[in-house]
């Protein structure tokens, strides 16, 4: 089976090189192109002589690197196991991204974005991580796939040019009204009254009774459910008490059951949790299977904002780059920070109130309890891959250089105030990616494109 299109998102991603590389440098909503006529890309595989098949603002495309790239992607699909598209089709994709990119590559260089070597090394730094290697492991693995280094991080520096202008020209300029907010949560309110489109997540407990059990089988299965029930509601961890009591294979994820529509639960679940406050545990429930004690984690209206998240609580020094610290002296100053950190010489807190330059280097560095989507991309990445107490390699935003320690999650319910700051972060994601659509064909169009047709077999 073949795929005629790859979506524009997932085409970015493979052109990067590496899958986990695409998710940790892409910008949001990546937008499909322009239509292209047909481009003179011959199908790869077929050896020819390279020859132009585009040329941007005066730059050649040619058709050894579109093939490179459709060869690339394939490998991929292929590793993945995913449908193998239309090489044609996946040509013309390729060229039309890869004219795209060039446009706005030339456009961040004329406005004097540069990406300086620390840079690049943090970025093959996170790809590394987030391929659960070293940074020698992940170069021998580029060796195997036959991906030359340099270019690699060539690739990488251009990837971090194109983010931080698509986060200059785009990200930065868009705003959500409150007035906006106040017309998305009625719209969704309006739709709250159904129950079928109603999510809830539920954990149980399952205390099997045999198809044949009697009578003094059923009363001693029901004494160890209700046993669960009275420790349940006591206040302990519901989690801990499924892995000891419960039959289900689910015990072992502490017996969750997953956020869900209302109808594909049980109905006997459904009834047992529907006057339940999140955290509420229901009385004991006896279907075919045996007795059950179930706690409803969270009930959520699609479209509506959560009531609980998990929050985070880090903190961190920022040394920011100018005249007189440049951006790898900052990278150094902090790792010695780091190493000095962990073999107990000092403490996070004391070289955050000596060295740090942001607001919170009075209160050690601490920034308090944070919801998802507070912080910006490339410091949320970081600090949600960091355990309690763990330290993160300094690390490049767009405020200066950063060493985060994580000091402990939580589960917590949202107020009214931070519920609309979750409705206005997804707001400005979807405003953000129209944006960046007709950025890019903005972009497009004031580029000189010429598209050349293949020399004569």
């Amino acid at each position: 089976m073949t795929v005629s299109r790859i979506p524009a998102f997932l085409l970015a991603l493979l052109l990067t090189g590496t899958p986990a590389w695409g998710q940790g440098l892409r910008t949001p909503g990546a937008a499909p192109a322009p239509a292209l006529t047909e481009p003179a890309v011959l199908v790869p595989g077929v050896r020819s002589a390279d020859f132009i098949v585009a040329v941007v603002n005066a730059e050649p495309i040619t058709n050894q690197q579109v093939s490179a790239q459709v060869e690339r992607i394939r490998r991929q699909l292929a590793a993945q196991r995913q449908p193998q598209p239309d090489l044609r089709e996946l040509a013309r994709q390729v060229l039309n991204q890869l004219i795209n990119d060039r446009a706005q590559l030339q456009l961040a260089k004329e406005s004097g974005i540069r990406i300086d070597e620390p840079s690049i090394d943090q970025a093959e730094q996170s790809v590394a991580s987030q391929n659960q290697l070293t940074v020698e492991q992940l170069r021998q693995q580029l060796q195997r796939e036959g991906i030359d280094y340099a270019r690699f991080r060539e690739q990488l520096s251009e990837q971090l040019m194109l983010t931080r202008l698509r986060e200059r020209e785009v990200e930065s300029r868009v705003r959500v009204s409150d007035v906006e907010v106040d017309q998305y949560l009625a719209e969704q309110q309006q739709l709250a009254g159904d129950p079928a489109r109603q999510l809830i997540h539920i954990a149980h407990i399952l205390v099997v009774v045999p198809e044949n059990a009697d009578e003094a089988q059923q009363r001693e299965r029901q004494t160890r459910a209700e046993q669960a029930l009275q420790r349940a509601r006591r206040g302990e961890d519901f989690a801990a008490l499924a892995r000891e009591h419960s039959d289900a294979p689910d015990r072992s994820n502490g017996g969750q059951l997953g956020l869900r529509p209302a109808d594909r639960y049980p109905g006997l679940f459904v009834d047992a949790v529907r006057t339940l406050a999140p955290g509420g545990v229901a009385g004991l429930v006896r279907s075919g299977a045996g007795f059950h004690v179930l706690k409803l984690i969270e009930r959520r209206q699609p479209g509506l904002p959560p009531t609980t998240v998990t929050q985070s609580r880090a903190r961190h020094i920022l040394l920011v780059p100018g005249t007189q610290l440049s951006e790898a002296q900052a990278r150094d100053k902090l790792n010695d920070f780091r190493r000095r950190i962990v073999s107990g010489e000092t403490d996070f807190a004391s070289l955050a109130r000596q060295h740090s330059q942001d607001g919170s280097a009075a209160q050690g560095g601490d920034l308090g309890w944070a919801n998802p989507g507070m912080f910006v991309p490339e410091f949320e990445r970081v600090m949600d891959q960091l355990a309690p107490g763990q330290i993160s390699q300094p690390l490049i935003s767009r405020f200066g250089v950063h060493l985060i320690q994580l000091l402990e999650r939580r589960n917590a319910a949202l107020s009214e105030r931070e519920q609309r700051e979750l409705v206005r972060g997804m707001l400005r994601e979807r405003k953000t990616a129209e944006a960046y659509e007709n950025w890019v064909r903005d972009v497009r169009a004031r580029a000189y494109v010429e598209l050349r047709e293949a020399p004569q077999q």
